[in-house]
């Protein structure tokens, strides 16, 4: 195997090694102790230490979230570059400050918690067909299943219209990957034009008859917050960012978990004696296999890492799933932990553009994970689980179980 300051000096992101979306952890390690400015020939870098994240996260007016100028040449003027350059997620204050308090209003605590007996409720669903099969794929019979129905719940979609919402979002966040295939580019904008045309029709029919505000996330979008509104623009592409972000997390999050549960039979049985520990558990989680792997921000301003100097304009790729396993953050990094305190992971990034939607991910994980583990303490995987194949978002496709 090679050397670890080979990995590191090798490491390309627009040419990754063979085997990396399998398992990037030999060449996180080998960029945090030798590379933790790791530059790379089209003049972009990447960071891996937790410290230089989280300061990164924090420091809005040196590193932008501002995607035009990037995604531009990525793009061109297409349905994925007005998306991904109008989300929440890609934006710089005042229009993210504005666009996510909006959001924020409509995801207030009160409205999460009010969604949890039907959450138990939707899980236990799918536990019971489950359990009358003997068998299941834990992605698409589960922890894929659970975040569809919760979205399409907060903006009361019928549930005959929620079908084609998970391939919507696979393809559009397939479209972020470092290295963007003809094929990936092609069924993002698709997607995008495709959900784009529904939005418009479910606001359209929401205008002529607002629902709840209390319990409709999409009439809350709509009366704005504080006198502030979106315009139609804004709305469509962030009620597709919601969805987006509200689907994959959540359901990596899950089938990951599920995944190391049978690869830590310890920590399996830990969390089965000990089932208050599921609010640390998923946490650890979070750490150990962050859903989203990678972050990218742009400099505003000349700054400085570990005495190199960088110039403004410059292209920052954030290694998360480094980052939560930096032994100067976390103790025996490398070790499920499901007891971890404190565990400050960055899996919800940090600062202004902490996740909008990280409680109800938090609730969700939390439900799926322990009643899953409550019915089915015997549960085996039958099967070769298989990974996306992606390098941004960390998951699985296909997780074929035995329940008993």
């Amino acid at each position: 195997m090679q050397a670890p300051d080979g990995l590191a000096e090798a490491f390309d992101i627009n040419h990754l090694p063979p085997g990396f979306a399998e398992d990037p952890f030999p060449v996180y390690r080998a960029l945090l102790d030798h590379a933790p400015v790791k530059r790379f020939a089209d003049g972009s870098l990447m960071l891996s230490r937790y410290d230089d994240l989280d300061r990164v996260y924090r420091d809005t007016s040196t590193f932008s979230s501002d995607k035009k100028a990037e995604f531009l040449p990525k793009y061109g003027q297409t349905p994925l570059y007005e998306h991904h350059t109008t989300s929440l997620v890609f934006n710089d204050p005042p229009l993210h400050t504005r666009v996510r308090r909006i959001i924020m209003g409509a995801l207030t605590p009160r409205a999460i918690t009010a969604m949890e007996p039907g959450l138990v409720a939707l899980v236990d669903g799918l536990l019971d067909q489950i359990a009358a099969r003997g068998e299941a794929d834990l992605i698409e019979d589960f922890a894929a299943a659970i975040p569809v129905e919760v979205i399409g719940n907060l903006f009361v979609m019928p549930h005959e219209e929620r079908g084609p919402l998970r391939d919507w979002s696979l393809a559009i966040l397939g479209a972020l990957e470092p290295v963007l295939t003809p094929e990936q580019e092609e069924h993002g904008n698709r997607a995008v034009t495709e959900f784009k045309a529904y939005l418009a029709d479910l606001v359209e029919r929401r205008r002529k008859t607002p629902g709840d505000p209390a319990t409709d996330v999409l009439t809350r979008l709509l009366r704005g917050n504080d006198g502030e509104m979106l315009s139609d623009v804004e709305l469509l592409q962030n009620c597709i960012f919601i969805l987006n972000a509200g689907h994959e997390t959540t359901t990596n999050l899950i089938g990951n978990a599920l995944n190391e549960l049978t690869l830590w039979p310890g920590e399996r049985q830990r969390l089965m004696d000990e089932p208050d520990l599921i609010g640390t558990a998923v946490d650890e989680f979070l750490r150990f296999q962050s859903p989203n792997q990678l972050g990218n921000r742009m400099t505003a301003a000349e700054c400085s890492f570990h005495g190199e100097t960088i110039a403004p304009g410059t292209r920052i790729h954030l290694a998360i799933g480094a980052a939560n396993r930096d032994p100067r953050q976390f103790a025996e990094p490398d070790r499920l932990d499901l007891s971890r305190k404190p565990n400050r992971h960055l899996a919800f990034a940090q600062g202004p553009h902490l996740c909008a939607g990280f409680s109800l991910a938090r609730i969700e994980g939390r439900i799926a994970i322990s009643r899953f583990l409550q019915r089915f303490p015997d549960y085996r995987l039958d099967g070769a689980p298989e990974r996306t194949g992606r390098v941004r978002f960390r998951g699985f496709s296909h997780l074929p179980a035995r329940v008993n």
